[in-house]
């Protein structure tokens, strides 16, 4: 594996760029918002040229979102590329990202959701880390403000009321932190999955129909021979399946059916992903998961 390129830590002066890779932002007001925030860490905030354009459900044309993502990754004073959100589309522009240049000059991509197809291929052609995150709630802002603004360890401490603690299996693994969307994670399946072999493996989902799509979206990882050298499983939240059974089973059964087999810790309860104000976490970095202190403790992203 080729080491990995880290990226310098965010200082008051530096310019970063907002993007709409997927879809458009829902409400008017979000690249005021972002940029209020932003500005008060003392950071100089552009706008992608098309962050805010409409072309059926995403931001503009392929061509349009590709152009701003290239653009924020060739200008070297730009020192972070910041998504106003996921929705869909992003996994359409991966074949013609100018991953040389993020190579030449690493810089955090931070988002979540459909960005977790970029989050992928980064890693598989770049070996950069990025931000599986946002900007909406206190934890989302402090824990991404940290994560780009220093380099300081990381802590995930498990939350022991949501439902994915049902699915541990106790032990103690390290590994690079990898994943993000399971949806965009089967997607990738045959398309440019990156190698999992010593990955400690991030899931989360939301969901949008029944169990089914989480038992056929691991299923698929599991038969594709993806997931074989995963030394460790960390759960993020499953938003939507709290309260939802399917003759008999809920998620927690499909979890553990699908991840017990594996043989290798699953840490379960962490704040990570869709559902209001989730932490931010660094993906591409060495992480150590431990599911008897239940926390996930990851080396810094920024140099």
């Amino acid at each position: 594996m080729n080491p990995i390129r880290r990226w310098p830590r965010l200082r008051p002066g530096d310019r970063v760029r907002l993007v709409s890779p997927a879809s458009y932002p829902d409400d008017p007001h979000t690249i005021e918002d972002l940029t209020r925030l932003l500005s008060g860490w003392g950071l100089r905030v552009e706008v992608g040229a098309h962050a805010l354009a409409r072309y059926g459900y995403m931001a503009g044309r392929d061509e349009d979102r590709l152009a701003d993502l290239d653009a924020a990754y060739r200008d070297p004073d730009v020192r972070a590329v910041l998504t106003t959100r996921g929705g869909a589309g992003a996994y359409r522009l991966l074949d013609g990202l100018d991953y040389a240049a993020l190579r030449a000059d690493p810089k955090p991509l931070l988002g979540f959701s459909d960005i977790t197809y970029l989050h992928l291929a980064i890693w598989r052609h770049c070996r950069v880390p990025g931000i599986h995150g946002c900007l909406v709630g206190d934890h989302a802002v402090e824990t991404t403000r940290r994560l780009l603004m220093s380099s300081e360890p990381a802590v995930l401490h498990r939350n022991p009321d949501l439902q994915s603690v049902g699915a541990e299996v106790p032990g103690r693994a390290e590994g690079v932190l990898m994943g993000g969307s399971l949806q965009a994670l089967a997607g990738m399946v045959g398309a440019g999955l990156p190698d999992l072999d010593g990955a400690i493996l991030l899931i989360e989902a939301e969901r949008q129909v029944g169990i089914g799509q989480i038992d056929r979206r691991l299923t698929q990882l599991g038969a594709s021979g993806a997931l074989d050298g995963v030394r460790g499983v960390a759960l993020g939240r499953f938003p939507g399946f709290e309260d939802y059974t399917d003759r008999g089973w809920n998620l927690v059964n499909v979890l553990r059916d699908r991840l017990s087999p594996l043989g290798v810790p699953v840490l379960g309860g962490l704040e990570l992903g869709h559902g209001p104000d989730p932490r931010s976490v660094a993906l591409g970095v060495t992480a150590e998961l431990d599911t008897v202190r239940g926390t996930l403790t990851l080396a810094p992203a920024a140099g």
